[in-house]
């Protein structure tokens, strides 16, 4: 129960700063994917449901707030969260460089589905501008942010699963 709560609240500052202070000090319109950095986190230390759950209650509170339809975000983070969780069986937590790499392929899968949804069924076809005006910065500014925030997803990670088998014990 420890575990869904702490969850629960860790999506919910995230969704938070995401959309809040990131949001209104963003660099050129472009500010971190926290969800995303959330859902790929636990994707890859916990497995692909836990990927997958945190992956939809994300994109759901995206969809609600900022979406025109409820699903696609919530589509899409589900996605990355299964698909990170496919990692989980060969890392190392405390390794950072595996983390880096996923978070910049998902972020680049993310963003480009986005141009899909977003730009491309409305008829804007320049996809070389949203390349370099939006997803590299994105990819960029999400992946330095990762480095720092992830190994405070591993210290929390840490602490609810020794919190998990000191209850079992």
């Amino acid at each position: 129960m420890k575990r869904v709560i702490t969850l629960a609240i860790l999506i919910l500052i995230s969704f938070l700063l995401q959309y809040s202070i990131f949001s209104f000090h963003s660099t050129r319109g472009v500010s971190p994917n926290l969800l995303l950095i959330l859902t790929m986190s636990f994707g890859i230390m916990r497995g692909r449901k836990e990927g997958m759950l945190i992956g939809f209650f994300s994109g759901f509170l995206c969809d609600v707030f900022y979406g025109e339809l409820l699903g696609p975000y919530m589509l899409l983070y589900m996605i990355i969260g299964y698909v990170n969780g496919f990692f989980h069986r060969n890392y190392l937590m405390e390794d950072i460089f595996l983390p880096v790499v996923i978070v910049t392929f998902d972020e680049f899968v993310f963003e480009t589905a986005i141009y899909v949804f977003v730009f491309l069924l409305n008829k804007r076809f320049d996809f070389k501008e949203y390349l370099f005006s939006i997803i590299f910065p994105q990819m960029m500014y999400t992946v330095v942010v990762s480095i720092i925030i992830y190994r405070f997803y591993v210290l929390i990670n840490k602490k609810l699963k020794n919190k998990l088998e000191k209850d079992i014990l």
